[in-house]
């Protein structure tokens, strides 16, 4: 009975990805996140289900990566795509053919929404690559999909809660958010050795960069709120290369 536990948590991150699809195509950003903070925190205990359990299995694997593909890939991406759409007037005028009638209607007169789906190919494909990586154990190469998830869903709760004249702005820059795409597409599946929390014991001298993110986490979210995500996750990316260089 007990096999079937991870299993199950892992269908809840897929069943709140799903819904999280069904408000972010509504434009309702606060409960799309709402549904990836979910459905990542059931991504987060199915693993530690599994290890504590010791039922992990190649099932369970690929049942894993299928959800995340649909909370940390497709949500993001359709997000991506919405705020690029904020971005744009309309960009071409005359359209001929139903697949043209269908993109202006789609995206509100620009193909520049488009480039934000290209989040959900990169989240994809960085997910199949980590199911044949027999390396990443104790660490990650490449940001893994739900912090990326994290960084894209925080933009739309910085806008709704902030209330910064120059963040908004920022954030909706359309040259802003390509820059964004890019990265994101690039640091899924790239090389860069991050690090991850998982720990084999609890002694500080073992998990002194773990320990020290954790913290400034913390120290983060209570200053600065939902605007602290980016900075988190760029924050992870630079003590992970730190920590890259000094263990050499």
């Amino acid at each position: 009975m007990k096999q079937y536990i991870p299993n199950g948590l892992t269908l809840l991150n897929l069943f709140c990805g799903s819904i999280a699809v069904i408000y972010v195509v509504n434009d309702n950003f606060v409960a799309t996140a709402l549904f990836v903070f979910l459905g990542i925190f059931f991504d987060f205990f199915d693993g530690f289900a599994a290890r504590k359990l010791n039922v992990q299995s190649e099932l369970g694997l690929q049942l894993d990566s299928l959800a995340d593909v649909v909370t940390s890939g497709l949500v993001p991406g359709i997000v991506m795509f919405k705020l690029l759409g904020l971005t744009q007037v309309g960009w071409f005028d005359n359209y001929q053919n139903d697949v043209q009638t269908f993109l202006y209607e789609l995206t509100g007169g620009s193909f520049l929404p488009i480039v934000g789906l290209t989040v959900t190919l990169a989240s994809a494909y960085r997910l199949a690559k980590f199911n044949i990586d027999s390396e990443q154990q104790s660490y990650f190469r490449g940001l893994p999909t739900p912090a990326n998830a994290l960084l894209i869903i925080s933009l739309p709760l910085i806008l709704e809660f902030q209330n910064n004249d120059i963040i908004n702005a920022i954030i909706l820059n359309k040259w802003f958010l390509i820059g964004l795409t890019i990265f994101s597409c690039w640091i899924l599946n790239s090389n860069v050795k991050l690090f991850a929390l998982k720990f084999k014991d609890y002694s500080f001298k073992a998990n002194a960069t773990r320990y020290i993110f954790i913290i400034l986490c913390l120290v983060l979210l209570i200053v600065l709120h939902f605007a602290a995500i980016p900075v988190i996750i760029l924050l992870y990316i630079g003590m992970s290369m730190l920590d890259n260089l000094t263990s050499k």
